[in-house]
């Protein structure tokens, strides 16, 4: 049984990019509404047992008029089928519904509705541009995610046990008294209009509360987690407390917000306390004054007295539901701020596969700037009016002082972002209009930051192509040079070699060693057109000259462009071309570039150690 309930959701469902709706209620309908079979089940449920509660009361009112009125040596013939039912409504009915009840809520629900978020937001997010996750804490986006999985759920579940139940309990009460004494209602109906103001009063502060407090616990967040994964660089410097404080600033904000909510709380407390004081001293007036005019019986003013200790308690249970509700309102309209953002770069609707025959690239007339500014660089235009074709199988390099845009244009090709005019080609078909999945997978690219999955070497080298045979692995990590240290390496739970995890970012490795597993990587993919970005910039000269050879025979029948500011590692390209501020200003080969004695002769002559000097303009970005 509970397996079946369970199996009613699929947790992780196809996908595809569709973008949530900004509004409050249209995001959450957008996820709940696959599931609203199961919600109006849980809804019906609900109100059926509010129902049957209330006259549970009526039952008790009952009960005390049959003993003040009936002898008791009759008192069995007469109320017994009635105590019976009631019996069976108390022991089976109710039981059994709320039984139905927690199947539905805790087996259909509880585990498989954020999940279904979490994977449908996630895939959602994976569709994002770089531009997105360069922008965004990725701890922050991960709390967001968390948070605003569980917010959605609540706040549903809390609508449907909250408002509903207690509206249908309320009406239920109101129905009960007045049909004692219309005028033994009129208490409990003045009770609900300043109840009702007091929530409209002070809801919508704790809304806004709690949604600087949702904002305020993602930075948090970020920050502590952006302290952890790099703790290599706190360490380096010294600056644990500093960090320390920049977190205390970001938990301080936190806590300013939780003092905020306390407040309101607290005054929202006393404030219903003394409202639910006010009714049980008038229904015990009003009831009293009614008994003594013989208007009313004695089971009526326990029912009446008995509905307003009740009342008391629902009331106080309503203001922590309520409050909790609202805080989780503000979650999702923190997680909506995140999650319905644009993709800055779909698809065209008719987007082709690209196919790579030759492997020509061409940039045709190609301007990139910036939109806004960025923390390393001023926006304005990185790359201005670029032309260049690559023959298919040419090998460039791109040369530069840092900031001249190479990196950029690799971005441009890769297309991470969209060109500002212009248009990139390969064997003549416009970038823009093929799908971005196919166009990655027919470009391979070693960086100079490489990053690896927090996973086994083997599932990092196989990222290149999952379904590669075990020879082609042996034999792709074999050429990077990459064979003897995998051997020697395990981890804390004892797996070694291929199978040895490699750390967040790959930090149980050298700087070397994770560039080699990356080389290892592009060798399987064997995509046609391969981009070197300083990809042998963390290894040292023994290494570097030891695989020189293989990347030498990995660029045999591809298209290349490699970046370098060591440029002996790129000399002896078949062309180099000279950027500076996003424009050619020379190209030829080393030794033609170096007869014209022009920017890539006066760079190489500063070459000391092997390496570039950048010029007093260069940026961190390339």
């Amino acid at each position: 049984m509970f397996g079946r309930i369970e199996r009613l959701v699929n947790p992780f469902p196809d996908v595809g990019g569709v973008r949530p709706p900004q509004t409050l209620s249209g995001f959450v309908w957008h996820y709940v509404r696959p599931l609203w079979p199961i919600f109006l089940i849980v809804a019906i449920l609900t109100a059926v047992v509010a129902v049957l509660e209330v006259m549970l009361f009526s039952f008790v009112g009952d009960i005390v008029d049959w003993l003040s009125s009936t002898p008791r040596e009759a008192f069995l013939a007469e109320q017994g089928g009635t105590l019976v039912i009631m019996a069976l409504v108390i022991l089976v009915l109710l039981p059994g519904l709320v039984f139905i009840e927690s199947l539905f809520t805790f087996q259909g629900i509880f585990a498989n509705f954020p999940m279904r978020f979490r994977w449908t937001v996630h895939n959602w997010l994976l569709d994002q541009s770089l531009g997105f996750f360069h922008d965004e804490f990725a701890g922050r986006v991960a709390t967001k995610l968390m948070q605003t999985a569980l917010a959605v759920r609540e706040t549903v579940m809390k609508s449907i046990e909250v408002l509903l139940y207690v509206a249908v309990y309320f009406t239920g009460i109101v129905v009960l008294i007045a049909a004692a004494d219309w005028r033994l209602a009129l208490p409990f109906i003045g009770w609900l209009i300043l109840y009702v103001l007091m929530l409209r009063y002070f809801i919508p502060r704790l809304m806004v509360v709690a949604e600087r407090q949702a904002d305020a616990r993602a930075l948090m967040t970020g920050r502590i987690v952006d302290a952890y994964s790099n703790i290599g660089t706190v360490k380096l410097f010294a600056h644990t407390r500093r960090e320390a404080g920049h977190a205390r600033d970001s938990m301080s904000g936190f806590l300013t917000t939780v003092y905020g909510q306390g407040r309101l709380i607290t005054a929202f407390y006393v404030c219903l306390y003394l409202l639910n004081s006010l009714l049980l001293f008038a229904v015990t007036a009003v009831g009293i004054g009614l008994w003594l005019e013989e208007l009313l019986s004695v089971g009526a003013i326990a029912v009446a007295t008995g509905l307003v200790l009740r009342l008391n308690g629902m009331s106080q249970w309503i203001m922590w539901e309520v409050s909790a509700l609202f805080e989780n309102i503000g979650t999702i309209r923190d997680g909506i701020s995140t999650f319905t953002l644009p993709v800055a770069l779909e698809d065209k609707p008719d987007a082709r596969e690209l196919t790579v025959s030759k492997g020509e690239v061409r940039f045709e007339d190609v301007s990139f700037s910036y939109a806004a500014p960025r923390k390393h660089r001023p926006a304005g235009a990185v790359v201005e009016n670029f032309t260049l074709t690559i023959a298919p199988g040419e090998k460039i390099g791109l040369v530069g002082r840092s900031g001249a845009g190479k990196t950029t244009l690799l971005n441009l090709l890769l297309r991470f972002y969209d060109v500002s005019s212009g248009r990139i080609l390969i064997d003549g078909q416009d970038i823009s209009k093929v799908s971005q999945a196919s166009l990655r997978r027919q470009i391979g690219m070693v960086t100079q930051d490489t990053s690896l999955l927090h996973r086994t070497i083997r599932d990092n080298v196989l990222y290149g192509r999952p379904d590669a045979s075990p020879e082609d692995l042996t034999r792709a990590i074999e050429r990077a040079e990459a064979s003897g240290f995998i051997g020697a390496l395990s981890d804390r739970e004892g797996r070694a070699g291929l199978d040895a995890e490699v750390g967040e970012r790959g930090v149980k490795l050298s700087g070397g060693q994770r560039q080699r597993i990356a080389i290892a990587r592009v060798m399987l993919k064997d995509a046609p057109i391969l981009l070197l970005d300083e990809a042998t910039s963390a290894l040292d000269s023994e290494v570097e000259a030891a695989i020189a050879e293989n990347l030498y025979r990995l660029m045999e029948g591809k298209t290349v462009i490699a970046v370098a500011h060591r440029l002996s590692t790129i000399a002896a390209l078949d062309r180099l071309v000279v950027m500076d501020k996003g424009r050619i200003v020379e190209q030829g080969t080393h030794a033609d570039l170096i007869a014209a004695q022009g920017i890539y002769a006066q760079l190489w002559a500063r070459q000391v150690g092997g390496f570039l000097e950048s010029g007093a303009e260069g940026t961190v970005e390339g």
